[in-house]
């Protein structure tokens, strides 16, 4: 009897030990799921977006190319005769250049903008538009429907450098670097051919069309050393002034000339699409172009507006 009653305490003992040790597990996978669960519930949190904020809507300054193109394709240029009004909304956030539209959407979850498609990275979302992707290939193809020319312009006939770089830039190892960017390249010409002439040239303007030139220059001072050319960065209207006025030899613009601008000669030597940008805590996908208008001009105050 006594060994019995051992025995069962022995087995009674090591019950309760593995109790306790499934007990333990048990515990230790519900604090893993429960962190787990807080886990995604602080994911689902930071993603998830209240509709019921304010837009808060970035735009270009005056001048800009980008702003130019922009509110005519989507239809806040409002066209009158000869009449033109520019009907962005008055509490609209106005900064200068690209970086900053880019710096204003990053920091506002809130925030919408619009942007050169070749400046676009990863600390923004590009929304569709019209279910259209805003990609080089959507914008070479005419689907993406928010697109413009990157124009170059000069007075007068080009000769030295200019001439050279021009040349160089519409050849198939100018295009090259302007695909390989991320814009559409234009030119089907042959491989440059150029005579490498000695010399500096100034080509000043567009903040969007710059970072594109910036790497043409590079590529084509690798190849003519002797080439000197400076690039100065404002904007499309500041560059055709600069290009009228012989202040700088090319002028840059990311948008058609002007009628006040055809003294000029201009070469489109490259498209780039407008991307719509958001707040990557944004869980818009998508938008109409009547409802980038809507956003634009003030009929659209707040998300749920638009995303109804």
């Amino acid at each position: 009897m006594k060994k019995t009653s051992t025995k069962l305490l022995s087995v009674l003992a090591a019950g309760v030990i593995m109790a306790s040790a499934f007990a333990g597990c048990g515990g230790n996978s519900s604090s893993t799921a429960s962190g787990d669960n807080s886990s995604n519930a602080g994911s689902s949190n930071t993603s998830a977006f209240d509709t019921s904020k304010s837009l808060s809507v970035i735009t270009r300054e005056q001048g800009s190319g980008t702003r130019d193109a922009f509110v005519e394709l989507t239809g806040v240029l409002v066209k009158d005769g000869d009449t033109k009004k520019d009907t962005t909304r008055t509490d609209a956030v106005t900064v200068n250049g690209t970086e900053a539209v880019i710096t204003n959407v990053k920091g506002n979850d809130a925030a919408i903008g619009y942007i050169s498609l070749g400046s676009l990275n990863d600390s923004v979302k590009a929304l569709k538009v019209e279910d259209v992707d805003a990609t080089a290939e959507n914008v070479k193809s005419g689907e993406y429907k928010i697109s413009r020319p990157f124009n170059i312009a000069y007075k007068g006939d080009l000769s030295g450098v200019a001439k050279d770089f021009v040349d160089y830039i519409l050849s198939s190892d100018g295009q090259a670097v302007i695909s390989k960017e991320g814009y559409v390249s234009v030119s089907e010409n042959a491989a440059y051919a150029g005579t490498k002439p000695e010399g500096k040239i100034t080509v000043a303007g567009s903040s969007s069309v710059s970072p594109v030139m910036e790497k043409l220059i590079e590529a084509y001072k690798q190849i003519n050393t002797k080439a000197e050319i400076e690039l100065q960065t404002s904007d499309s209207s500041a560059g055709m002034q600069s290009a009228l006025e012989g202040t700088c030899d090319i002028g840059m613009a990311s948008r058609e000339l002007k009628d006040t601008e055809t003294a000029l000669t201009s070469t489109t030597i490259a498209k780039d699409g407008i991307a719509v940008i958001v707040n990557t805590n944004n869980t818009t996908e998508n938008l109409t172009m009547d409802q980038v208008k809507a956003i634009y001009t003030g009929e659209a105050k707040v998300w749920s507006d638009i995303t109804k």
